[in-house]
């Protein structure tokens, strides 16, 4: 009992009270692209990225841009850069309703406020049940996934949870590149959730095949029929992204 005592006192209270203005210390979020110019000819930081996440166009105003959706915030484009225009900061508010709002620039650095879907509001908004599907995850964002449900988190609290069968989920957590191995298993899991439904994507793997998305054992045409209600970036995904995100789309209240 003293030792458990013990222990509380050390770690204090882990509960998060307010899910929406935490801010995580030491966590890389969104990263950030300052005004000035890139060296003439430099390709240093598309070069090192390892997902092809960073795009460069010198004859626009905006000559660097970053994907989200591909980008696996591993930081290495940050230190090469000759002009220091490239770092991150730890936003963890990076979610998107499209896949094109996943693209920051200069004159775009913040990604469009996720709006409150009047129709999953309607559906979800009190209730929302997941079925997790790892589709060949390398078990980083499925952990985080389960931590969704941990003291620090908690999304129970705001009537979301995740279910062991998709007969009782209102839609799929998807995490991992879609590999050819779990594409029928991942169609099977679609298939047996009731209407109404809704996939959320969460990890640059799971948004765009990640590091892996030119890799032929990928099959990836289940996210063409069945576009996600919301992308949730990371590699992996921090739990206050996921919320942030899931939060203002179905309008729940701190």
């Amino acid at each position: 009992m003293f030792q458990s005592i013990a222990v509380r006192k050390a770690q204090g209270s882990q509960f998060i009270p307010d899910l929406r203005a935490a801010q995580p210390g030491g966590f890389r979020g969104k990263p950030v692209i300052a005004a000035q110019a890139c060296a003439t000819d430099c390709h240093a930081c598309a070069e090192v990225c390892p997902s092809s996440a960073i795009a460069l166009n010198a004859s626009t105003a905006d000559a660097v841009a970053i994907d989200l959706g591909r980008c696996v915030m591993c930081g290495d484009c940050a230190p090469v850069c000759p002009s220091q225009k490239l770092s991150f900061n730890n936003d963890v508010k990076l979610c998107a309703t499209t896949r094109a709002g996943l693209v920051v620039t200069a004159a775009r650095p913040n990604l469009d406020p996720v709006a409150v879907s009047a129709e999953l509001k309607k559906r979800f908004g009190r209730s929302l049940k997941l079925r997790s599907v790892s589709a060949g995850g390398c078990n980083g964002c499925e952990m985080e996934v389960n931590a969704w449900s941990n003291v620090n988190f908690d999304i129970g609290r705001y009537g979301i949870d995740l279910v062991a069968s998709p007969r009782h989920a209102d839609g799929i957590v998807l995490t991992g590149v879609i590999n050819r191995n779990m594409m029928n298993a991942l169609q099977i899991c679609w298939d047996a959730i009731p209407e109404p439904k809704l996939v959320i994507a969460v990890g640059a793997c799971a948004i765009s095949g990640g590091v892996f998305a030119d890799s032929d054992a990928l099959n990836r045409e289940f996210l063409d029929k069945f576009p996600p209600s919301l992308y949730v970036p990371g590699c992996p995904a921090h739990p206050l992204t996921f919320i942030s995100g899931i939060m203002d789309v179905l309008g729940i209240a701190s």
